[in-house]
């Protein structure tokens, strides 16, 4: 595991918190489609915040559970801009030229009620810790060689608890009393539970795997 100093960001650290407040951002944007995963159909938001659960997992397992947490934190920052953007952009006069057309898809697909606004944040932040907390209580005492070993599976478990509570605070707050909502809830978490298992282990196993290669060279990003 790498410690990090103050003012100081690893190779891996400063990678993978770009790529992360990319992701906080872009999950919202392409949860508007639903995509068929065989019999499955699921909002094609879950592939952005699946990686942040495996990139929060794999910068808890190379610099501990102090920083994956600061990193989830820091997360609201990109998140909460691109809401506020959003907002202000949305309220802007469109240019007399832009088609109506255009104009109605971007709204439809931008203008989210404060409701499912709301939802995002608090079901990204809760879901998100918790990820990090399970991730980091199953590798426990561990001695090295198992916690490489068991890295795949401690991800897996960790993914598949943390995104069953990000569908149940979502939908709940999004939508309880606006339809009924029990076959989206299982539709959701049984299609998060079986990407967790199936993806995110290959995907957290080749993350910590490039991280340590990154923080093999010598030298630090000094901020």
């Amino acid at each position: 595991m790498t410690e990090n100093h103050a003012g100081s960001l690893t190779r891996s650290l400063f990678l993978y918190a770009i790529i992360y407040g990319g992701m906080v951002v872009l999950g919202g944007v392409l949860g508007n489609k639903q995509v068929a995963l065989g019999p499955m159909a699921v909002e094609a938001g879950i592939f952005p915040f699946l990686t942040l659960v495996a990139l929060s997992s794999a910068v808890a397992e190379l610099h501990g559970q102090s920083t994956a947490n600061r990193l989830v934190l820091w997360g609201f920052i990109p998140l909460i801009l691109s809401i506020l953007l959003t907002l202000l952009v949305l309220s802007l006069p469109a240019a007399p030229a832009m088609e109506a057309a255009r104009l109605a898809s971007f709204e439809m697909i931008l203008g989210q009620s404060p409701r499912l606004m709301a939802a995002g944040i608090v079901a990204y932040g809760t879901s998100q810790l918790l990820n990090v907390t399970i991730f980091a209580a199953l590798r426990g005492r561990q001695a090295a060689g198992a916690r490489t070993t068991w890295l795949a599976v401690r991800g897996a478990i960790a993914s598949a608890l943390s995104q069953i509570v990000d569908t149940l605070l979502f939908v709940t707050i999004a939508f309880l009393g606006v339809f009924p909502i029990g076959q989206l809830l299982a539709g959701q978490m049984l299609a998060k539970v079986v990407l967790s298992f199936v993806a995110i282990p290959f995907i957290i196993t080749g993350l910590v795997a490039l991280g340590r290669q990154l923080d093999s060279g010598k030298g630090d990003f000094t901020l």
